[in-house]
């Protein structure tokens, strides 16, 4: 990515660290993402998944925002449904909300979640707001519409915006509709991290268990960065937590908040 000629495109325009509206972490001083909800045996991009991510401590909730046929925002991770109910496939996009709104997928993860739907974003936001921060994967959605919904709940300082480093005009987008959101831009590979610091000046930088390293976690810190990263397995927690990362993403959030508080203790 080349950073742009301007001196005050939003992309690499001075703004101030703000760390002080990212709340403490609650879980022996490491941010926990629920991906997708706490989902082990609860349809994942549910009410319920985010409600046990909630009931468990987490500190934010990753949801997959994508836009229906009718220009509804909800939250879903594939493209299609085919992998999330027995009786009907086809793209979200091109599905009305009441469409999708009449499918179960809950059924197919046990008799008790039968009846479950696809949430709205807007429901979500409802369910979250002064409980748990959100996690954004933007993976089908207009940005202005997605702040605009963030920005009626005056939610701005409880979201962290994925976005990959190289995707200039999403950044830009997104730092021109409200410049002290929370960015959050992932360089990928571990060489793209200087860069990514450079020219984004981000607050918080997405990453990997298998990418971050000691030498990563203090040029983001030395940057005024914080790190989270996604691990691919609880094997991955030990040596990512040494290098002094400072949060994960995972599939398994109950797991992870029981290591933290035995880590813990082992070091009183």
């Amino acid at each position: 990515m080349q950073a742009p000629g301007l001196a005050q495109d939003p992309i690499t325009a001075s703004k101030p660290t703000l760390h002080s509206l990212l709340p403490q972490p609650r879980n022996a001083g490491i941010y926990v993402v629920a991906h997708r909800g706490a989902h082990n045996g609860i349809p994942e991009n549910s009410l319920p998944a985010y409600e046990k991510a909630i009931e468990l401590g987490c500190d934010f909730v990753e949801i997959d925002v994508r836009t229906t046929k009718d220009g509804e925002l909800i939250s879903v991770h594939n493209s299609r449904i085919d992998r999330y109910v027995t009786n009907d496939s086809g793209k979200v996009s091109a599905k009305t909300l009441a469409e999708l709104k009449k499918l179960d997928i809950g059924a197919r993860i046990g008799a008790k979640w039968t009846g479950t739907r696809i949430p709205t974003v807007e429901e979500i936001l409802q369910l979250c707001k002064g409980r748990i921060g959100i996690y954004l994967d933007l993976k089908d959605v207009a940005i202005p519409q997605l702040y605009a919904l963030i920005k009626k709940y005056k939610m701005e300082n409880d979201v962290l915006w994925y976005v990959g480093y190289d995707e200039e005009n999403t950044i830009r987008e997104i730092r021109t509709l409200c410049p002290a959101c929370l960015l959050m831009p992932d360089p990928g590979e571990a060489e793209n991290l200087e860069q990514t610091l450079r020219v984004i000046k981000p607050e918080i930088v997405a990453s990997y268990c298998s990418v971050v390293t000691k030498e990563f976690m203090e040029s983001a810190h030395a940057a005024g960065a914080v790190v989270i990263a996604d691990d691919k397995s609880p094997t991955d927690w030990d040596r990512a937590l040494a290098t002094g990362l400072d949060g994960i993403q995972t599939d398994h959030p109950e797991e992870l908040i029981h290591y933290l508080k035995s880590r813990k203790q082992g070091k009183e």
